[in-house]
């Protein structure tokens, strides 16, 4: 099979249809080729809840203002200003017609669960979470004419002096056989995703640790496509040991275990190693603020595995899990349990309790709860363990996407060595380390996906058909 179009895209996750519709919308013909098949369709974007929006008085289901300055001064402090500060002022002042964009496409936002902390003034929710989301944007698309190709592989892109020219790949035919098929494009728009299911990759930077580690979302992002566009000659941008990785369930199977495999308590009690020793400030700030660095934490610890512990006092505070906490009346009796030193881990519950200085608890704001005179402290939400049942829930590396990618500017497109123009642009998270060179905050990442995906659809568009 052969074919041309307009603007191809790869990847059908959020940044990609966005792009694929804003496209067409723009008047050009559109092909959109996936890895996955149709039942798996969406990328990391199906296990999605919500996006982070500014905006400057209550919208749709936010709650109070969430203006350009705050949202800027919590994107530098979450990155400790490792982002391309104009992309990223970029990101926060087009993600003020996020919403908007998404529900003239059909999708419906809900406000945020009970639990979801933190959220409900920051981060719009998507009714039926994300597999909800693509299902209308896939229902947009098809009703644009956009061709959509599942389970496209071994995809070889073709460059010509920073230029796209086709995709080369193959796909189950009616028989069964593989089909060889090549589609050209006047211009091509990259959202693969980054390369988190890759663990060869991974290991480059993290070594046999990688075993240990969980794969949130997709198994299909390897990284194939940002591999061949930097061997094609483009910039690179990231690091490969940053990335967005969570505290999850160590229960959670090795792919696609999704959102409902995160741990949240860890800012209401304590987090301990296979030592039983508590390793870093569990309340250092609000959890949408800190939540993906303790993927990070989790990996450094002795077999990138540690516990997060939590008395009576924290149930109802937090979204629970998928799978039961481990429980027990006595601590003695979790730490057999879990298999940890019972004395070690008694010991580090006393001292901090014997820490944990006066203060009126309020886990919706940064508290006056700490702790005092440990080595490592609790800045916030510190209360006494000693409430039973107590319960606790293994923890592993859960990463969910990785910052190395390709370098953008503000039109989207694919910064090449020696070409200053190209016809390639990218969205999501294959270019998401232009903003995030470190740290996370909820719900940004599909802010990235959204702000870059209809400026790469319309640019792609507009240089393809005028």
């Amino acid at each position: 099979m052969k074919a041309e179009f307009d603007v191809i895209v790869i990847g059908a996750g959020h940044a990609g249809l966005t792009a694929a519709i804003c496209a067409a919308e723009e008047g050009a013909s559109v092909c959109v080729l996936e890895v996955a098949p149709r039942n798996l369709r969406g990328g990391n974007s199906r296990h999605t809840r919500n996006l982070r929006a500014m905006h400057e008085e209550p919208m749709h289901s936010l709650d109070g203002q969430y203006g350009y300055e705050e949202y800027w001064q919590d994107l530098i402090r979450v990155t400790g200003g490792q982002t391309d500060e104009p992309l990223a002022r970029l990101t926060i002042q087009r993600s003020e017609d996020s919403i908007d964009w998404l529900k003239q496409h059909g999708v419906a936002f809900q406000p945020p669960l009970s639990g979801t902390l933190h959220l409900g003034r920051t981060n719009a929710f998507f009714l039926g979470g994300g597999k909800a989301l693509m299902n209308a944007l896939f229902q947009a698309a098809e009703d644009l004419g956009i061709h959509v190709m599942y389970e496209t592989e071994d995809v070889s892109l073709k460059f010509e002096a920073g230029q796209f020219r086709s995709a080369s790949f193959t796909r189950a035919a009616v028989s069964q056989h593989k089909e060889s098929c090549q589609v050209e494009g006047r211009a091509i728009v990259v959202a693969a995703g980054g390369f988190e299911a890759n663990l060869e990759w991974l290991a480059e930077a993290w070594g046999d640790a990688v075993l240990n580690f969980l794969v949130r979302g997709t198994p299909y992002n390897r990284g194939d496509i940002l591999k061949q566009l930097l061997d094609a000659g483009a910039e690179k941008v990231g690091d490969v040991r940053q990335c967005h990785a969570v505290a999850i369930d160590g229960r959670a199977p090795k792919f696609d275990g999704g959102i409902c495999s995160r741990i949240d308590c860890v800012p209401l009690g304590i987090v301990v190693n296979q030592a039983g020793e508590r390793f870093y400030d569990e309340g250092e700030d609000f959890w949408p603020k800190r939540y993906a660095i303790w993927g990070r934490l989790v990996a450094e610890q002795n077999n990138q595995v540690a516990y997060t512990i939590i008395d009576d006092k924290a149930q109802g505070l937090f979204m629970p899990p998928v799978f039961p906490a481990v429980q027990s009346d006595s601590i003695e009796g979790l730490a057999q349990t879990l298999g940890l030193p019972p004395s070690q881990l008694c010991q580090t519950v006393e001292g901090f309790n014997q820490a944990v200085a006066s203060g009126e608890f309020n886990h919706q704001d940064l508290d006056g709860c700490r702790t005092e005179g440990l080595a490592i402290n609790k800045s916030h939400w510190a209360r006494t363990i000693d409430q039973p049942p107590y319960r606790a829930y293994l923890l592993r590396p859960g990463i969910t996407f990785t910052y190395l990618g390709v370098r953008v500017d503000e039109r989207a497109m694919v910064q090449f060595e020696n070409h200053h123009d190209s016809n390639v642009f990218a969205a999501g998270e294959i270019m998401a380390g232009n903003v995030l060179g470190e740290g996370y905050l909820a719900g940004i990442g599909m802010t990235i996906g959204s702000v870059f995906g209809r400026i790469a659809g319309k640019e792609a568009a507009t240089l393809a058909v005028g």
